[in-house]
């Protein structure tokens, strides 16, 4: 019964993110697959309890949305800025540097907010682990972008 819960917040949660894409646009359709990707792999690793995960879930995603916000912004500036850079004069360039560290800050700054509320609605170690995973997850998107750039050889050790 619990597992069932737990499928079912889990199902909720991939159809709302599912359903604040764009489903016309091709990048957000990929998009849209990784962030469910993600959901799934984060699932996995977490082993939330059907309460935890319903005390996650909205939390993680407010998380993501915010940082999706601020590197949008980010992506639209820096593009300005590849396709100015030789035309660029010192004190332009000197923004764009600080422009990344601002952006760098605010990153930060919103994982501070959102750590103090992963603690309040999971075990420490459980955000320990959130971490980790979202760094596992990152990891393995990249592998599987390598792997496919390379006619889906596998990379040697």
């Amino acid at each position: 019964m619990k597992k069932l819960k737990l499928f079912m917040v889990m199902a909720f949660t991939a159809v709302a993110m599912v359903a604040k894409a764009q489903p016309s646009d091709r990048a957000g359709n990929r998009s849209e697959r990784m962030e469910t990707m993600k959901i799934g792999f984060l699932t996995q690793q977490l082993h939330l309890t059907s309460d935890e995960a319903k005390r996650f879930w909205p939390v993680y995603n407010q998380y993501q949305d915010e940082l999706q916000a601020l590197r949008k912004n980010r992506k639209e500036d820096r593009q300005d800025a590849k396709d100015n850079f030789a035309n660029m004069s010192d004190k332009e360039a000197e923004k764009v540097v600080d422009d990344e560290i601002a952006f760098r800050q605010n990153e930060l700054d919103i994982l501070k907010k959102y750590h103090a509320q992963f603690k309040q609605v999971l075990p420490i170690k459980k955000v320990a682990l959130l971490y980790r995973s979202e760094e596992a997850f990152k990891r393995e998107l990249l592998q599987r972008l390598r792997d496919g750039r390379n006619g889906g050889a596998k990379r040697q050790p």
